[in-house]
């Protein structure tokens, strides 16, 4: 529990930063600019915590993983929108890769750490 509230702290702040700016929840509705902002306080932020919480801990759980999904995720969805409108997206999907990369570098979730592998 103290996990999910640490990693929502990030998306807590960047939904009041997009709340004061931009007057709107939705961040999908955003144009280009506004939006790689949002998701920059978002992915920046995230990945703050995540370090933070590794200096004290050490270890990967799957909340990490499911927030970072998420996070990809909403970068996907507004990239096929930028993409069937005919936005330029090239700095949003230079983030997605590196994201992607650092997702795939994690190292793996243990569901049970008394389970002994195979």
């Amino acid at each position: 529990m103290k996990k999910i509230l640490f990693y929502s702290v990030p998306v807590l702040i960047s939904m009041i930063w997009l709340i004061l700016t931009q007057q709107t929840c939705n961040p999908i509705s955003l144009k280009g600019p506004e939006f790689l902002k949002f998701y920059l306080i978002l992915v920046l932020g995230f990945y703050a915590s995540v370090m933070i919480l590794k200096s004290f801990k050490g270890n990967s759980s799957k909340t990490m993983f499911y927030f970072m999904t998420l996070i990809l995720l909403l970068g996907i969805v507004k990239l096929i929108k930028g993409l069937i409108i005919g936005k330029p997206v090239g700095y949003l999907v230079m983030i997605l890769i590196i994201e992607g990369v650092i997702i795939l570098c994690q190292p793996g979730v243990q569901s049970n750490p008394k389970h002994k592998p195979i």
